[in-house]
């Protein structure tokens, strides 16, 4: 697959699935044909009481793209209910919103972080806070380990293809050693050249004990539009992460997020 066809995105009508929307209708366009589903997951909602606003959405935003919204409206977990759609119906791509940290106890957020660390699809976790959709600068966050499977970057391509967007490669140097020589640095740097192709703008090492820190003053001060992470590194021959840095990037980022897969 060499684009981005479907993009599946969670509704219940919240201000967070709201904004998850607008970012997937921005980032769609009016021209292309990707197709969005939106997925309405409940347990115990009358689902009767629902078809007219439904109506009112598609109608909302019927000039703003080529395809028809389409629905899939299905009781159950909503998470493991997003990975059967994500079967049926061949997604390419999940745009979730979150409340970030003030929503911690929220349920959705819950489910956001289940979905981004259990997920075999690439999630794009749009904060509800997060003003105007604008994708023109990516950054990249990337450890000492090696990639051992750089096919993952495939789906940062597509995006930064799609958008004509510019990726960064940042590396944050938060314990004492040498940074960007190592055998594996190099063959990370080789697979990026590769997957990233002209998209790639630039490789950065920043020193901060904090990483968290260290992403979020590069993003403000590069006008970074979208931070992309590969979690667990996907490496085999070191000790997995335990997703921290996911976490806490889909807690406290202002910028979107993209957990690859």
């Amino acid at each position: 697959m060499d684009r981005i066809s479907t993009i599946l995105v969670p509704f219940d009508f919240t201000k967070a699935s709201k904004k998850a929307l607008e970012y997937a209708i921005g980032f769609v366009g009016r021209l292309d044909d990707i197709k969005i589903v939106l997925a309405y997951v409940s347990g115990n909602c009358n689902l009767e009481l629902l078809p007219e606003n439904f109506e009112k959405l598609e109608k909302k935003y019927r000039g703003k793209l080529k395809n028809k919204l389409e629905w899939k409206i299905q009781n159950g977990s909503l998470v493991q209910t997003l990975f059967d759609i994500k079967k049926t119906e061949r997604i390419d791509l999940i745009i979730m919103g979150t409340a970030g940290i003030e929503g911690h106890e929220d349920k959705q957020h819950t489910n956001t972080e289940e979905l981004v660390l259990s997920s075999k699809c690439p999630v794009l976790v749009v904060p509800d806070s997060y003003k105007d959709y604008n994708l023109a600068q990516i950054a990249l966050v990337l450890g000492k380990e090696k990639i051992d499977d750089p096919e993952m970057l495939g789906t940062l391509l597509r995006v930064a293809r799609k958008c004509n967007a510019k990726v960064h490669v940042l590396t944050v140097e938060n314990e004492p050693g040498i940074y960007g020589y190592s055998k594996e640095e190099e063959q990370n740097e080789k697979a990026i050249e590769y997957y990233l192709e002209t998209f790639y703008k630039e490789r950065v090492f920043i020193k901060n004990e904090d990483v968290l820190e260290g992403i979020s003053n590069y993003a403000i001060k590069h006008d970074i539009d979208l931070v992309a992470i590969l979690p667990r590194n996907h490496t085999k021959h070191s000790a997995p992460s335990e997703g921290q840095l996911t976490q806490s990037l889909v807690q406290n980022s202002k910028v979107p997020i993209l957990v690859l897969e």
